[in-house]
């Protein structure tokens, strides 16, 4: 199988606007997140894929790949599908640009899905991991994931899912983490899709899958790091760093 990843990297995010670009240590978020993801190599190419001619910029002039995207998209993996449609590969793995620490053995666990699926049901993979402080288990930056016994996606929430009714019973939370391996058909065909009612509403898309009827297939990774998603956040990973 050729197995590639791609980086989708939108300039102005809503929240935190050029997050990206933000410095580091000695390296903007955009960076940390290509060459820790080239680092792991599993990968046949790394590309990011960008709005921005600064964040283009940024990757090439240091010796990584970048493409402009030549429409405007909603959500990132519309933006690598534009990428991805005319290049010859099996397994696309999404990292999100706003994953600066990305690792090796959670990637590998992803991929390890389709190289065991050898009847090819598993279009679309994704990563979670178990969260268990109450703070950010109420978090609506923190999407949570409900599964089934066979670790397949039933639901994303930005909300508290699954709602703890009875004290008794102590349930497992999990937090999606926004790194996703497609089938590159299961890709193109999810940009055919509209945008779906939930989709829209929590402004998490891969329910726009679940609401075509196509599994999710959960991994449970541990802690892969922090995810830039506000100024909070990257004060959190300069720590953590």
């Amino acid at each position: 199988m050729k197995i590639i990843a791609m980086i989708p990297a939108r300039y102005g995010a809503t929240r935190f606007p050029a997050k990206l670009m933000q410095p580091l240590g000695t390296k903007t978020v955009i960076r940390h997140t290509h060459d820790n993801t080239f680092a792991t190599g599993l990968f046949d190419d790394v590309i990011v894929v960008t709005d921005s001619e600064v964040i283009y910029d940024e990757i090439v002039n240091n010796g990584g790949k970048a493409v402009m995207s030549k429409a405007q998209h909603e959500s990132g993996s519309d933006r690598i599908a534009e990428a991805a449609k005319l290049m010859d590969v099996d397994i696309i793995v999404n990292v999100q640009g706003d994953e600066p620490f990305v690792k090796k053995e959670p990637l590998e666990k992803l991929l390890q899905v389709f190289e065991e699926d050898l009847e090819s049901k598993v279009q679309v993979a994704s990563l979670m991991q178990v969260l268990k402080d109450k703070q950010l288990i109420a978090d609506p930056n923190y999407v949570k994931v409900a599964v089934d016994k066979n670790m397949n996606a039933m639901m994303f929430s930005r909300s508290v899912i699954p709602y703890q009714r009875d004290k008794n019973v102590t349930p497992t939370y999990y937090e999606h983490i926004g790194v996703y391996a497609f089938r590159k058909e299961a890709l193109l065909t999810f940009t055919q899709w509209d945008i779906t009612p939930m989709e829209a509403a929590e402004k998490i898309e891969c329910l726009r899958y679940l609401e075509n009827g196509v599994t999710l297939k959960m991994v449970v990774t541990d802690y892969m790091g922090v995810e830039i998603d506000t100024p909070e956040d990257l004060e959190k990973a300069v720590k953590l760093l």
